[in-house]
């Protein structure tokens, strides 16, 4: 997560999950190459080895891939939620004078590591509450970071 644009009157945050995309198109190309092996050596399951391996790489990276924007935009008063994955993009505005600051929620596994992930804070409007901005914890860097940033231009009110 980080910081792709910072002005007084605007301010980008984004989220692009490059490292398991990338695990995730390696893994499915593992899959189809060896069950295209498999069904050249005249073995019929080779066609399901790739269909089931192939297909189950497709899907998570249907479902775990997910570009996320977050765009404060003084001059209009917004703050929108850009989310998009293979499937669909989705945008969410909110009234900009609602957001109060950003924090870090931090989340420990069962194996004794920390995750991590930003999250806006509304106290006012329809919005009021915790609005995370990606949906999973993650261990990259920048996240503290990133909430300094965001709280540092909200500062500028």
């Amino acid at each position: 997560m980080k910081v792709i644009t910072h002005t007084p009157d605007l301010l980008i945050v984004e989220d692009r999950p490059v490292f398991i995309a990338i695990m995730l198109i390696v893994f499915t190309l593992v899959f189809l190459g060896a069950g295209l092996g498999i069904l050249a050596a005249g073995e019929w399951w080779g066609l399901v080895f790739a269909g089931l391996g192939g297909g189950m790489g497709l899907l998570f990276f249907a479902i775990f891939v997910r570009r996320v924007q977050v765009v404060f935009h003084r001059p209009d008063r917004y703050v929108e939620f850009r989310r998009k994955n293979v499937f669909r993009a989705l945008k969410v505005r909110h009234d900009l004078r609602d957001v109060a600051r950003a924090i870090v929620e931090r989340n420990r596994s069962s194996e004794g590591g920390t995750t991590y992930r930003v999250t806006l804070v509304f106290d006012a409007g329809e919005s009021a509450g915790l609005h995370p901005i990606t949906f999973a914890y993650s261990s990259g860097s920048g996240h503290e970071r990133t909430a300094r940033a965001i709280n540092e231009w909200l500062g500028e009110r």
